[in-house]
């Protein structure tokens, strides 16, 4: 079964200057401590789920190109993700999927401004420098992990979030613990994709998917609520707990926002 790291929580720069509309405007953005599984779930662990639940199969799961117990479990819809974190939560305590900020926050590894997870280069270890289309994702993982000890992420899936897809978001988007627009028609996915011309994504570039498609290029990570004590209990405590907000510099008064969990979901409170 996977195995998690905690990314602590802080601020950290979310966007990018450098790509797309849909990545600015760049500003600060809060995420409570959170952990994120090490590599996206394997093929072996999502044949263990098919077992036991008798959910359908992925698209070409028969496909040797994706037939290896360490590659990453793909051509899953954000629905099956969604049915696999139901599953794992039932047995092992409750998981989900992460939501795009926090999905970013682990990417990056540490340090704000860097290109990928692992600095401004693409990494040596990358398969053909980086450049595809490949004939089928690697082994999860390959390569050496960023600076939170995270394998593959950026590069050779996508990987599913939790939020609606909205390109406009971060123009009105909550400072603390952003969650995403209330609706949508394409769920949020991250990362680069083996079967791309380029297979390794910066850790600012967005992109989505309808969220009943069952793409090759296509998994998820899991991610988990995470408690001081370092338990991950099923039902979170209902306890406020506000970050220590900078100082607006124009402005100089503080942001006065923080996020309830309550029941597993976030609620907002102002002050």
């Amino acid at each position: 079964m996977s195995r998690f790291v905690t990314i602590r929580r802080g601020w950290f720069l979310m966007g990018s200057h450098e790509g797309q509309a849909a990545e600015r405007p760049v500003r600060q953005t809060w995420v409570d401590a959170f952990q994120l599984a090490v590599h996206p779930v394997t093929r072996l662990e999502y044949a263990r789920f098919l077992t036991q639940t008798a959910h359908p199969q992925p698209r070409e799961w028969d496909n040797p190109a994706f037939g290896q117990p360490d590659q990453p479990a793909v051509g899953v819809s954000w629905h099956d993700a969604q049915a696999y974190c139901a599953w794992w939560s039932e047995q092992d305590g409750a998981v989900r999927l992460p939501t795009e900020a926090e999905w970013e926050r682990a990417a990056r590894g540490g340090p704000d401004g860097r290109r990928y997870p692992w600095g401004d280069d693409v990494p040596e270890w990358v398969p053909q420098g980086g450049h595809g289309p490949l004939d089928g994702p690697w082994r999860v993982t390959l390569g050496r992990p960023n600076g939170f000890g995270l394998y593959g992420i950026a590069a050779n899936i996508h990987e599913w979030c939790s939020n609606w897809h909205d390109r406009e978001f971060y123009s009105q988007s909550p400072t603390i613990n952003p969650t995403g627009p209330d609706t949508g028609t394409r769920r949020a996915s991250r990362g680069g994709a083996w079967r791309h011309a380029v297979t390794i994504n910066r850790t600012a570039a967005r992109s989505s998917l309808d969220p009943t498609f069952r793409y090759t290029d296509y998994g998820f990570r899991l991610a988990r609520d995470y408690y001081s004590d370092g338990a991950a209990p099923r039902t979170p405590a209902a306890t406020p707990r506000g970050p220590r907000v900078p100082h607006s510099a124009a402005t100089g008064r503080a942001l006065s926002r923080a996020c309830v969990v309550l029941g597993g979901q976030h609620a907002w409170a102002r002050s």
